[in-house]
């Protein structure tokens, strides 16, 4: 038995033997505009659909293939320049971040120092002697002195406190009368 290309024997008795919906009533236009819409949809339901509608489905389709390829192609695997690019500008944003983030910590110190120094110098004003307030102000200092000043002394001065720290008998303090 020869063999056509496309469809053998088998495949059109498949197609005859399945079923495929349609109207075995035909209605003429008249009757089909005095229908309500529920019955208009249901008879079109089962009709082919007009050349029109055929067409305006195959340019959709087109259309989407087409922005398939479209979307295949603008978002392919970056390149290695790319990657890299990305990676030295996402550094870089993460340097900007860490220096605002300084920054912000720097603002907020000051501004809490400020407010305690203004604080403090209130206290003090409010002491009714000037004595305790003397001593409140040397008590609690209004700025705190983190920085490590270092040697504050001279060469001379260093001098006068070393042979002064090794007078173990008191010869250069102590004053005769």
């Amino acid at each position: 038995m020869p063999e056509s290309k496309g469809k053998n024997r088998n495949d059109e008795d498949d197609e005859r033997k399945k079923f495929k919906p349609m109207n075995w009533k035909k209605i003429d236009p008249q009757t089909f505009k005095k229908l309500n819409p529920q019955q208009k949809s249901r008879y079109l339901a089962y009709e082919d659909p007009p050349k029109e509608i055929t067409e305006a489905q195959q340019s959709v389709q087109k259309r989407l293939r087409e922005e398939k390829k479209q979307y295949k192609q603008d978002h392919a695997p970056p390149t290695q320049e790319e990657v890299m690019e990305k990676e030295k500008q996402e550094k870089l944003i993460g340097q900007l971040k860490a220096a605002e983030a300084r920054n912000r910590l720097r603002i907020m110190r000051l501004r809490y120092q400020a407010n305690r120094a203004q604080e403090i110098g209130h206290l003090i004003s409010c002491q009714p002697t000037a004595l305790k307030s003397v001593r409140l102000q040397a008590l609690v200092p209004a700025y705190i002195d983190i920085k490590d000043k270092g040697d504050t002394l001279d060469k001379l001065d260093r001098e006068r406190v070393e042979e002064l720290l090794e007078d173990t008998q008191g010869l250069l303090t102590n004053r005769i009368n």
